[in-house]
């Protein structure tokens, strides 16, 4: 008998790219997918080329502060469970999985009404708010960080990790030289940003680039129009605002990463087994879920952190040197690590819901 999965999840592309993740496992297994998201969401256009069935759905934001939309975004919420409804029982899937997002809450409704197995990820430590109300209705939610399931209710939740992309692991780290323009034989620091870049990273960075480019080559991906032109004429630093098809090959080379705390980047970390620096959102700017999540790798021996407020030139040389001269002890932390496996952790708890709708025909 064939097997059908429905993916959901959208609004921003860590909603989305996850699922992408979890495609070429799901074929491998015989697995036809289809995917619901929103009509206007990011999810529709990088799904829009892997070939996936995609349904569009009506969805509103759901806001925990007073706003007249919220009352509009209730229809939208409630036009979206009946479609999503519709879609579910013409499809009649084994199992739905939800990565979040707004879209996620009215596909978690369809699934239940329609008494399909619905199992849920949550990226980040503590459950946003699409999660929280999608959870009643799941079988399981999965956790990118092992502090995060006692925040879900019922004894639902389950440390998988984060599915990580297939063609990350394809990367050369020759040609990530080669791409970078590095001949010397010096080890390869990535520093990244976040894809906006940071501003207290690129300015720690410049006041002491000659001390890291004396021990590294750098390669910087700074965000978008954040290059800095005073830099050019600095042996052994390349500075990018981003690199795309390229950033498998950069990972490849790279033997220690300095990087902001997003869930979503350090799972890529640790799943490459790349030491990490990181340097978390402050939560002057955040509501301080990357300060948890640096705490967590920190805590699990994966990386060193040094708080957005204490960052400076001098600071950073040394816990750079300390995370390279040590890397061996954090590359073999994260070979024991439970959620370097993203993807295989969360197909089996994937299969495992499946599994209970079949034995209960």
């Amino acid at each position: 008998m064939s097997k059908k999965i429905i993916l959901t999840g959208g609004g921003t592309a860590g909603h989305v790219t996850p699922n992408l993740a979890l495609m070429p496992g799901l074929k491998k297994q015989g697995w036809e997918i289809v995917y619901i998201g929103s009509k206007n969401g990011i999810e529709r256009e990088l799904v829009s080329g892997t070939g996936v069935k995609y349904y569009p759905i009506s969805s509103g934001k759901l806001r925990r502060y007073f706003d007249l939309k919220n009352i509009t975004d209730i229809f939208r919420v409630a036009a979206g469970v009946f479609q999503a409804v519709f879609i579910i029982a013409k499809e009649r899937p084994q199992v739905v999985f939800s990565k979040g997002g707004f879209v996620a809450v009215p596909v978690a409704v369809g699934a239940f009404l329609n008494r399909v197995p619905f199992v849920a990820h949550e990226s980040d430590m503590t459950p946003g708010l699409a999660n929280k109300l999608a959870a009643p209705f799941a079988k399981k939610v999965c956790t990118t960080f092992p502090e995060a399931v006692k925040y879900i209710k019922n004894g639902k939740g389950v440390y998988t990790g984060s599915p990580i992309r297939e063609e990350l692991f394809k990367g050369s780290a020759q040609m990530g030289r080669e791409f970078c323009g590095f001949t010397d034989h010096k080890p390869v620091l990535l520093i990244m940003g976040g894809s906006l870049g940071s501003v207290v990273i690129n300015n720690a960075v410049r006041d002491v680039i000659d001390e890291l480019t004396d021990k590294f080559c750098v390669v910087h991906l700074r965000g978008k129009g954040n290059l800095d032109s005073s830099l050019d004429h600095v042996k052994d630093y390349r500075q990018f605002e981003y690199i795309n098809k390229e950033l498998r090959d950069v990972l490849a080379a790279s033997d220690v990463v300095l990087s902001r705390a997003g869930a979503n980047a350090i799972s890529e970390f640790l799943a490459l087994k790349k030491p990490m620096l990181l340097v978390p959102l402050s939560k002057k700017a955040s509501r301080g879920d990357q300060i948890l999540n640096a705490a967590s790798f920190k805590a699990q021996g994966f990386a060193e952190v040094i708080e957005e407020e204490e960052l400076d030139g001098k600071k950073l040389v040394n816990s750079v040197n300390m995370l390279y001269n040590n890397r061996e002890k954090y590359i073999d932390a994260m070979k024991n690590s439970a959620g370097a496996d993203g993807v295989t952790a969360v197909m089996r708890e994937i299969n495992n819901a499946a599994k209970t709708k079949e034995d209960k025909k």
